[in-house]
């Protein structure tokens, strides 16, 4: 799926999202990351969408977003109330959805400028 063209503005956006991985910009990313307006965190240690846990969720939280999306790969899986309390506790908005919707959120949401982070898994990988 092909989410943009462009570079809008002087932010990374995602511009293609399928089984081989998450491209931004002009790469391709075929692992889990983390994804801010200025950066890319390869290698994020997740194997899939119910092995993330709390100590996961560090490096979002270091980057201080005001909404984090997490794209669990080609289908939602939501994740436990545990895990959405570390959110509200620090209160960081979260929205969890497949990968392909979060990346198009993500292109939008810093589009307008807004401090946003993407805890993304790729579609290939299992739930």
């Amino acid at each position: 799926m092909e989410l943009t063209l462009e570079h809008h503005g002087d932010h990374l956006f995602v511009r293609s999202v399928s089984s081989a991985g998450i491209e931004i910009v002009d790469r391709l990313y075929p692992g889990p990351l983390i994804l801010s307006t200025h950066g890319v965190m390869e290698n994020w240690p997740v194997g899939g969408p119910r092995d993330l846990a709390e100590h996961h969720l560090e490096p979002v939280f270091e980057l201080e977003p005001e909404v984090v999306l997490v794209g669990t790969g080609a289908a939602q899986v939501f994740l436990p109330p545990e895990l959405m309390m570390c959110f509200y506790r620090r209160g960081v908005g979260v929205e969890v959805m497949t990968t392909g919707a979060a990346c198009r959120t993500f292109n939008v949401l810093a589009a307008e400028g807004r401090e946003v982070v993407a805890a993304l898994l790729p579609p290939g990988l299992s739930p």
